[in-house]
């Protein structure tokens, strides 16, 4: 058959993957269309090779009838693929069923192969980066050595396409994506606990709760946030924080908080409205992150009711950082404010920020909130602050996120979020972020 006889392409006929309808992506579908007509293959698919996995990034023709997995990763090395590049298996199999090898393969029952024919791609260095195959569930004896160069030859168009830097970039997000689920699924987050310190004296009131991951998958809590919120795994990725997070609860110390963090999308989810409440009374606070924009304020106030009504308290962060988080203040009129770090850093040398930070304290009094310095790394810091007038702080200085200790009341005076010491509360929890 010519190319050019080949039949127009239904649009129905093609599956992607994390492609979207941009010029690369309607390429290689157009392609694997071509490839897929010229050999009356049932399906084509273009895989790529990460981490020993295949993942099939586009593919057309019957995908559901022959359970071609588009956008997921698989074991590479279960696969036909990786013993075609490694020369133990020929490109083409007409008669999958009864190949020695490929007979006993549980990618043959579970893809339903019948013949097989593939052959690699090559990234931008020259090395195979991937395969193109056409798979039917029926034997082929008409597949021969032109039906290799022929898909040979269209390897390669491919080729420029899956190494353009967007068919790179959606690589990376699917890379991300798997790399989450994997998180997600094993429940991969540790946690660590920065205490919140009163300034007069230095006895620890609450535990802000730190997302930690295995530094060798995510480089800092940040990235894997972002890379989540990226995959659209955001909230679930936050809410097994918190759930790791509470399950600590029996380990914290009597009379002090625990904070946890949410965004303003993750809390206007039921289920983390059914989390927090199942801990209701345990002296949680919340702390709405700026991770993402609040667009319905009022949407937002009834989500918090029942929570703030079952005892929970409410924070806002970076106080002093923009007009987001001042409105944020406005909005929702939080039981507490957390000083940002923009404010606290030599705020002993500063009297600009010295002069905010106390016009600070007189709302945050006026409005019956508490106010919290985070990011305190010197003495001179702590000691200008509560000159100021702060009751509490957080940082380095005063404490580095570490284990709960053990229980114990001997120094555990009753001081938290709605007891109000002398003027502050406690304490901050992105379970998202880094240390402060």
């Amino acid at each position: 058959m010519s190319l050019l006889s080949v039949p127009p392409m239904p649009a129905s006929a093609n599956a992607l993957g994390p492609a979207g309808p941009d010029h690369d992506s309607r390429a290689v579908e157009r392609l694997l269309w071509l490839v897929r007509s010229h050999l009356d293959a049932e399906v084509a698919w273009v895989s790529a090779f990460a981490d020993g996995q295949q993942i099939i990034h586009a593919a057309s023709g019957e995908v559901a009838a022959m359970n071609i997995p588009v956008g997921e990763g698989t074991d590479l090395q279960g696969s036909y693929c990786t013993r075609v590049v490694a020369g133990t298996l020929p490109p083409i199999i007409a008669d999958a069923r009864r190949h020695p090898v490929t007979r006993d393969l549980p990618v043959t029952r579970e893809l339903r192969i019948g013949s097989y024919i593939g052959v690699p791609w090559h990234g931008p260095g020259g090395a195979e980066a991937g395969m193109l195959c056409c798979v039917s569930r029926n034997p082929d004896p008409s597949l021969d050595g032109e039906a290799v160069r022929f898909m040979t030859l269209i390897a390669e168009l491919i080729s420029d396409h899956m190494g353009s830097p967007l068919a790179q970039q959606r690589q990376a997000v699917h890379h991300a994506t798997q790399t989450v689920r994997t998180v997600l699924d094993q429940r991969a987050i540790q946690m660590v606990f920065q205490p919140v310190v009163k300034l007069a004296d230095g006895v620890t009131v609450a535990y802000e709760a730190l997302a930690r991951f295995n530094p060798d998958i995510f480089a800092s809590p940040d990235r894997a946030f972002a890379a989540a919120t990226q995959s659209g795994l955001g909230t679930d990725l936050e809410l097994l924080a918190v759930q790791r997070a509470l399950e600590r609860l029996p380990d914290l110390p009597d009379e002090t908080w625990l904070c946890v963090n949410l965004s303003a999308d993750a809390l206007l989810t039921a289920a983390a409205s059914d989390i927090l409440l199942a801990h209701a009374g345990n002296h949680l606070v919340i702390e709405v992150t700026e991770h993402t924009q609040i667009d319905d304020y009022a949407k937002l106030r009834h989500a918090l009711k029942d929570l703030r009504s079952a005892g929970l308290k409410l924070s806002i962060d970076d106080a002093g950082a923009g007009f987001a988080s001042l409105n944020h203040i406005l909005q929702l009129r939080p039981d507490i404010i957390k000083l940002d770090i923009s404010l606290v850093r030599d705020i002993d040398t500063d009297p600009a920020r010295a002069a905010l930070a106390r016009s600070l304290v007189s709302f945050a009094a006026d409005t019956d909130a508490e106010l919290i310095a985070e990011g305190i790394e010197t003495a001179a810091e702590r000691s200008r602050l509560a000159e100021l007038g702060l009751g509490y702080g957080q940082g380095f200085h005063l404490a580095r996120p570490a284990d709960l200790p053990g229980r114990s009341t001997a120094d555990r005076p009753g001081v938290g979020p709605g007891r109000r010491p002398g003027r502050q509360r406690r304490q901050r929890g992105d379970v998202r972020g880094q240390n402060t």
